[in-house]
């Protein structure tokens, strides 16, 4: 489902001061950012930053404390099922089944979005095309290469036609140029289809291509802005020392 041009002038996602704890735990310590539509925003933090709880909580599988979400000007709260009809997400750990082919993969999603008949197949038939994968359709999953099957998630996750793509370190386990090759993808459909793109990552070299970067440390935002911005601010030569700086300054701040 694509957004009504009258939510043009809406965030694509809004997050106001989010929280959610785990025990003694703080994992998103009142969280608050909001993303343009039809922008490329990388969601940059170490390991145990908080990245996944916020993107569970954005996909509805998890519910903060506190706070809010909207996407679209909706309420995730209030129009659950309308809000996740906007959202196409590719998770951390990969979802394909092994065992089936692609096109029985992308079939039985396209089932759980409600396409059926021609909508089905027209569907599967672009998912396929975006990456040039149609001689895949019969090829087993486990037999695919982990870039390309990254790349079937992906298709997947466009089927039902999202204006929202949540990604949560979708180049897990990829070579290098494989991380570039998907990276790059995903930054020439969001500028094609007018997508506002979260991308959720640990890699610094993989925000080099977002429009903003939001850095996220122990649960709490330490920065956001465009790349150039940040490396500014910090005083530092690049964006991946902007980055261990703000990080490494977090955790002094929170100790004392």
């Amino acid at each position: 489902m694509t957004a009504d041009r009258a939510d043009d002038a809406l965030p694509g996602i809004a997050v106001a001061d989010l929280v959610k704890t785990y025990g003694a735990v703080t994992a998103l310590d009142r969280v608050s950012f909001s993303l343009p539509r039809g922008s490329f925003t990388a969601l940059l933090g170490p390991n145990g930053a908080g990245k996944s709880t916020l993107m569970q909580i954005l996909t509805g599988l998890f519910a903060a404390d506190s706070g809010a979400v909207a996407v679209d000007g909706l309420s995730l709260s209030e129009n659950p099922v309308a809000v996740l009809a906007r959202l196409g997400i590719v998770f951390q750990q990969p979802s394909l089944d092994l065992d089936l082919t692609v096109a029985q993969n992308l079939a039985y999603f396209a089932g759980l979005h409600g396409l059926a008949g021609a909508r089905r197949a027209a569907a599967i038939d672009g998912a396929l095309s975006l990456f040039g994968l149609g001689d895949e359709r019969r090829t087993k999953v486990r037999k695919l290469s982990g870039g390309t099957r990254r790349k079937i998630e992906l298709g997947r996750a466009l089927m039902a036609d999202p204006s929202i793509l949540l990604l949560d370190e979708a180049t897990q386990g990829l070579d290098p140029a494989s991380r570039r090759d998907l990276v790059a993808h995903v930054r020439a459909l969001s500028d094609r289809r007018g997508l506002t793109v979260l991308w959720a990552t640990h890699i610094v070299s993989e925000v080099a291509a977002a429009d903003a970067v939001i850095v996220l440390d122990r649960g709490r935002i330490v920065a956001s802005g465009p790349p150039a911005q940040i490396v500014a601010e910090t005083g530092a030569g690049s964006l991946e020392e902007a980055f261990l700086a703000l990080t490494a300054r977090a955790g002094k701040d929170r100790a004392a």
